[in-house]
């Protein structure tokens, strides 16, 4: 599935949720659909903040991934684990927002596509747990990440049902 195929996938889903669903929390420490819908755009944003710094580079980085990176950039995805991250993401305050912040992602998304080859693939940017990253790795790292939680938005799906 490219970016765009995902992300539209997001947006024709969040069109179908209301606030009070988007806003519905389980129990406490399980996110709501909106959280992770925040969380979504946030962390694509700062992936593709780290794409940017890449492409304004200048200073070639030698170093690779993790074994752990290596191993899931290999396999194109994250292992189907639940990960914690810090803090909680935001509980949306309307959909609107939401949508807003999805179609900022697609277009910055679309925008670093068409200029991903031309980034000299030495020029990196460290992440916490993959190693050193190039843009294109980068870029990649945002699509593997919304596949990762179709598996989350399905349960959260299944816990609102359940209500």
């Amino acid at each position: 599935m490219s970016h765009v195929q995902i992300i539209e996938f997001y947006k024709k889903e969040l069109s179908g949720y209301s606030l009070e669903q988007l806003r519905f929390i389980s129990k406490p420490g399980v996110w709501s659909l909106g959280q992770m819908y925040d969380h979504l755009i946030e962390e694509t944003h700062y992936y593709l903040d780290q794409v940017e710094k890449c492409a304004s580079a200048n200073k070639a980085i030698r170093q690779g991934k993790t074994e752990v990176g290596e191993e899931w950039f290999e396999s194109r995805s994250f292992p189907p684990i639940k990960m914690k991250g810090p803090g909680m993401p935001n509980n949306p305050e309307n959909i609107a927002d939401l949508m807003c912040g999805l179609n900022q992602v697609l277009e910055r998304m679309s925008e670093w596509d068409k200029k991903i080859g031309s980034i000299n693939p030495l020029y990196k940017e460290i992440h916490d747990g993959f190693g050193w990253l190039n843009a294109q790795e980068w870029f990649d790292l945002a699509g593997m990440h919304f596949r990762h939680h179709i598996h989350q938005k399905a349960e959260l799906e299944q816990m609102l049902k359940n209500e």
